[in-house]
């Protein structure tokens, strides 16, 4: 990854595949863990060429929030806070440049929170993520 790209979220590093959902949800061998307000489902794979180690998908429920404007700042602020943190499980997978690992951020409440306590919580998904790799 080239030094300016650090704190970048590209196209790629998205999850959009629907196979690797479906994977990601419904096989065994994905794993989960939470920290309020988030969950965090995640597994790995083998890694293809020109593929990022690490893809992430935002979930935010429509049952949590029914107006899209609210559901869509949460993405953001779920989206931003990974952007900036990524590195410690980009730095987890360091020595097996042939795995990946998929992501996907599930958000449980039915309230707003400040952009600080969402970067908390995926900052500390994202360790205990990186620790159990």
């Amino acid at each position: 990854m080239p030094a300016g790209g650090v704190y970048t979220l590209s196209k790629e590093e998205r999850i959009c595949s629907k196979k690797l959902i479906d994977k990601l949800f419904g096989g065994g061998k994905s794993s989960s863990v939470a920290s309020f307000p988030l969950r965090a489902v995640y597994m790995t794979a083998e890694r293809a060429d020109g593929e990022p180690q690490a893809q992430i998908l935002v979930s935010v429920p429509k049952r949590h929030f029914k107006r899209a404007v609210k559901r869509n700042r949460v993405k953001r602020q779920v989206r931003e806070a990974y952007r900036l943190n990524k590195q410690i499980l980009i730095d987890s997978l360091k020595d097996r440049q042939d795995t990946k690992v998929a992501v996907a951020f599930i958000w449980l409440d039915n309230s707003l929170h400040t952009t600080e306590k969402v970067e908390r919580s995926v900052v500390s998904l994202l360790r205990r993520i990186s620790e159990t790799l």
